[in-house]
Formats: C-alpha cells, structure tokens, sequence
C-alpha cells in the first residue's frame, strides 16, 4: 500500500493529483473517460493498463471529487526500446482550461522518464483540436495519419515524444 505522502504528489490551482491506488477508484475513472473518448472501452481493458502499469495512472481530484485522470502503459517497442503509450486522458469538461490535462500529461512522462522510457506515443482524433493543442505543446510531433482508425469512421493522428 502506498502510504498518502508517497501518493500525493502535488497539489496545484486547488486540485490535488494523485497516483492511482484501488479498484474502487475504478468506476469514477471509467465515468469520466466514457464521458469523452469515442470509444467503448470495457472495464477489462481499464484494469489491463491500470493493474499492469498501476503507476503510470494519475488522477486529479477536486477535494473528493475525481476531475481528470491518464491511463498509461509502458513496454518494450520491436525488442528495441521502450515506448510509453498515453492510453487515455480525460478531463472533467467544468474543469477545462485549467492546465489539469497539462499536469496529468507531465506526471506521466515524468513517470515514464524514471523508468527509462525512450519515446512516448498516441493516437488523437484528427479532429480533435484541443488534445492536438495540448500535446503539440508539450513537445508532441505528429508521427502519422491512421485512416478510419477509431469505430466511429474518423482519422486518428499518431503522435510521438522522444525523451532519447
């Protein structure tokens, strides 16, 4: 069990982010990312990265109230290096232009930094120009054009980091 000054990391404008800890936390990441992605993730695709990568999931919390949360994952890319993956970031839509998707984005490459990853890649709709915004200036670069990739028929851009 990690102990709560472990878990809590910051807190900033009033918002609290922390490591993901429990299963109970489960059903308030699935609402807030349901709310936002297009697609239909079951709960067994949250607990693969959730269990599997539990710390590169952050959560920020308006007092008790979960207000945004990254879904990560970590692993070995074409037996060469390491490659996170940004699974999925939500951000309560009242919450927005708050810098919380920024900061959930930033404790995830800093997690991902620790544990020697050498890239970081996601996919986005094409059409989806906010995310598009905040990843490009986090340092993202588009990678390439997936064609009909998401189930509802739209483009998605692959966007990568590289940290090496």
């Amino acid at each position: 069990m990690v102990s709560s000054e472990e878990n809590e990391s910051t807190v900033s404008d009033g918002i609290r982010y922390i490591s993901y800890e429990s299963e109970s936390q489960m059903p308030g990441i699935m609402k807030l990312i349901q709310k936002d992605l297009s697609e239909p993730y079951s709960i067994y695709t949250y607990r693969y990265f959730i269990h599997n990568w539990p710390k590169l999931c952050f959560l920020a919390m308006d007092g008790e109230e979960m207000v945004g949360a990254i879904v990560c994952k970590l692993d070995v890319h074409k037996q060469i290096n390491k490659r996170g993956y940004i699974a999925m970031l939500a951000v309560d839509e009242r919450q927005r232009r708050r810098k919380i998707g920024s900061t959930l984005v930033l404790k995830s490459i800093r997690a991902m930094a620790e544990e020697d990853a050498d890239e970081i890649v996601l996919e986005t709709e094409i059409t989806n120009k906010s995310a598009l915004r905040l990843y490009e200036n986090l340092g993202f670069v588009r990678d390439k054009r997936l064609f009909r990739y998401y189930l509802n028929g739209v483009d998605a851009l692959r966007l990568k980091l590289w940290l090496k």
